[in-house]
């Protein structure tokens, strides 16, 4: 990988029940093609020096350990739903191997869930000896910012009523948990080589594009390649694929991906 290229790999795909779902027969939850199984939606974002993650995910653990990451810079967050943060425990790993804390970007109300929902990492411990995370907080607005050598710029999104954050790294984007991009933001997404957008399902949802929404979204930002994620058990990977439009694909857990800085 040259010093101006970026690595991405996709952690997961899924949305916020995984594929398979649980107490689910359907076709695509029995499925034996490893593009059906998905695990929540988060991504890796990798330059020759520097190593970012998308989200903690409920899954964050398997997913460090299947790609072998033994080393995070950072933690970069699209929002405080539990399906986004569920695995933030988990970076105490990082903790015990560096000795240090580890640095998390997130927005204002991001943050204020994350206190919530992980309180105990932020008051002070009733007992020396309980595993807590160390972590290095870093608010984010709509402001780029840099993580080593890797710039991140967010991007205004809204997930039903609720202001989420896609990002543009390099020639890449990723919008995951959106069913609205505004103007501004599309704006933004001019000129990319790869971009990752949510793609729930074949039927209408309140807080996420479905399929053919995601389609139509793909040919006004007309990237040269675009994929799906955040995808429900509803979408069986190689009955979807067939149907796509030319330039769009459907994303799958470890897929890599290659786009400029």
């Amino acid at each position: 990988m040259s010093d101006e290229t970026l690595r991405f790999v996709v952690l997961g795909s899924g949305t916020s029940s995984g594929v398979p779902t649980i107490s689910c027969d359907c076709p695509t939850c029995r499925s034996t093609d490893p593009r059906d199984k998905r695990l929540r939606a988060s991504l890796l974002v990798q330059s020759s020096t520097t190593n970012v993650v998308i989200d903690t995910t409920p899954d964050f653990r398997q997913q460090m350990l299947s790609h072998n990451i033994t080393k995070l810079d950072a933690v970069v967050f699209t929002h405080g739903h539990f399906d986004h943060i569920g695995g933030l425990d988990d970076l105490r790993a990082f903790n015990y191997r560096t000795h240090q804390p580890v640095k998390i970007y997130a927005n204002i109300p991001t943050l204020e869930r994350i206190k919530r929902t992980f309180f105990y990492i932020f008051e002070e411990p009733e007992q020396i000896g309980g595993g807590i995370p160390q972590l290095d907080i870093n608010l984010i607005d709509n402001e780029p910012f840099q993580i080593g050598d890797i710039v991140f710029e967010p991007l205004k999104l809204f997930h039903g009523k609720m202001l989420v954050l896609g990002f543009r790294i390099g020639s890449l984007a990723y919008c995951t948990d959106t069913n609205f991009i505004p103007e501004e933001t599309l704006q933004k997404l001019v000129g990319l080589d790869v971009l990752i957008l949510d793609a729930l399902r074949y039927d209408k949802h309140s807080t996420h594009f479905n399929l053919e929404e995601a389609i139509s979204v793909a040919k006004v930002v007309k990237a040269r390649q675009t994929y799906f994620t955040h995808i429900a058990h509803q979408i069986r990977h190689s009955e979807c694929e067939s149907t796509l439009p030319e330039s769009i694909s459907l994303a799958y857990d470890g897929l890599e991906i290659l786009a400029n800085k």
